[in-house]
């Protein structure tokens, strides 16, 4: 029994010495849990009010994005611009959503075409966007953050 002892006793002391623990500074675990985030990707997508309540990260993309150019396209649909040429072509929009929610646009890439025969596209895209409803920001671990979006918005126009 005295032997059965001693050696419990041995294989504490000299396993204890074995374990050891280390001290991690609040830096090195921003720094590990920064490496891990997919900064590219966000938790929860811009919501206008009617998609606000969808929780599937799809579905909730795809009401943003449809909400959003059904606004867009309204807005340009009011503008009535004579052509002399047809116009068949998409517009590249980088719509900027800040923190706060409020859109702007990052720019814009279109073909002279559209330009030459539209002067005020700029104008009008920057309007549509100034009149899109309240946007809630996207979020990462539920923090709202910046975020954005490429929309392609397609141009056509008839000659008059």
């Amino acid at each position: 029994m005295r032997i059965l002892f001693l050696l419990f006793l041995f294989f504490v002391t000299v396993g204890c010495e074995n374990f050891e623990t280390r001290k991690i500074s609040s830096e090195e675990v921003l720094d590990q849990e920064s490496k891990s985030l997919n900064w590219k990707e966000v938790d929860e997508y811009p919501a206008f009010e009617n998609c606000k309540n969808i929780t599937e990260i799809e579905r909730a993309r795809n009401c943003f994005e449809r909400t959003m150019a059904n606004s867009i396209y309204a807005y340009l649909e009011k503008q009535e611009p004579i052509v002399t040429e047809a116009i068949d072509d998409t517009v590249v929009l980088y719509l900027q959503i800040a923190k706060n929610g409020r859109p702007a646009i990052d720019s814009i890439h279109l073909d002279t075409t559209v330009t030459n025969q539209l002067p005020d596209i700029k104008l009008w895209l920057q309007q549509s966007v100034d009149s899109l409803p309240k946007i809630h920001p996207a979020s990462k671990r539920g923090i709202p953050v910046s975020s954005t979006y490429r929309m392609p918005i397609v141009i056509k126009a008839e000659e008059n």
